[in-house]
């Protein structure tokens, strides 16, 4: 099982890096198109790619609408983070322009990290002024239409409960703005690859559940907190009820 399991991780690198010079190839050329236009045209793409991936290294994916997204609304989408998984399932989640919010590390990578700047808000959690630059860039690709991604926990969640402690930053977004946010869960990503390894990758399916948006207007931004408690309650509720496979403690 070892051989087999090195094989397919292998086969699943190659299948990797040969379909994703096309899309860097593309995003050389849309990169020229402006940062709105040419950054959704290589969106696009990415999500051309991740159809094909996924169809060639056995994983099948499938998104579950407990409530429907309003076509042509921006959200801001809040997932749960639990492997490395999670960034490619994100092209196969939200089939419409989005720009989620990264770490700059991942920039490094070569060929992947030109396609990551293009169509990710990176963070550099290594100075406020950053991280300030970071929420306004935000804001502003909000006011553009476009939604955007954020993934509270900040880093892999490897507590073995549900989720660990969200921090404030995409609920504030959401009041100062008043854009309705969209709870996601990934319910597979752990056990398709854990993120105790980068070569741990097996088939299998990968589950992402839409809940039930929730429209800000209504709080202030003394309402914070009390926002983000919705949202992590929403969330925790709907992965125990699913029973994801990291959760040990409660």
């Amino acid at each position: 099982m070892k051989i087999l399991k090195w094989i397919y991780n292998v086969y699943v690198i190659i299948v990797f890096v040969v379909f994703m010079i096309p899309v860097f190839l593309f995003a050389l050329f849309a990169s020229f198109l402006g940062t709105i236009r040419g950054g959704n045209l290589i969106y696009k793409a990415c999500m051309i790619w991740g159809d094909i991936w996924f169809f060639l290294i056995f994983i099948r994916h499938k998104n579950i609408y407990e409530q429907p997204i309003t076509k042509g609304q921006s959200y801001i989408f809040i997932a749960n983070h639990i492997s490395y998984l999670d960034s490619p399932i994100i092209v196969m989640t939200l089939r419409q322009p989005v720009r989620p919010l990264g770490k700059v590390e991942m920039t490094k990578v070569p060929i992947f990290g030109f396609i990551y700047r293009k169509v990710i808000v990176t963070v550099d959690r290594s100075s406020p002024e950053n991280r300030s630059r970071s929420v306004q860039i935000l804001k502003s690709i909000l006011q553009k239409g476009i939604s955007i991604l954020v993934f509270p926990e900040g880093t892999f969640n490897q507590t073995h409960r549900p989720l660990k402690d969200f921090y404030d930053g995409a609920f504030r977004i959401a009041i100062e703005t008043g854009t309705t946010i969209k709870p996601i869960v990934f319910l597979d990503s752990y056990e398709r690859m854990p993120y105790e390894s980068l070569f741990s990758l097996n088939p299998g399916r990968s589950r992402a559940i839409f809940l039930e948006e929730i429209v800000t207007t209504q709080y202030t931004i003394d309402d914070t907190a009390l926002l983000r408690q919705r949202v992590y309650d929403m969330m925790e509720k709907k992965l125990l009820a699913y029973r994801a496979s990291w959760i040990t403690e409660l």
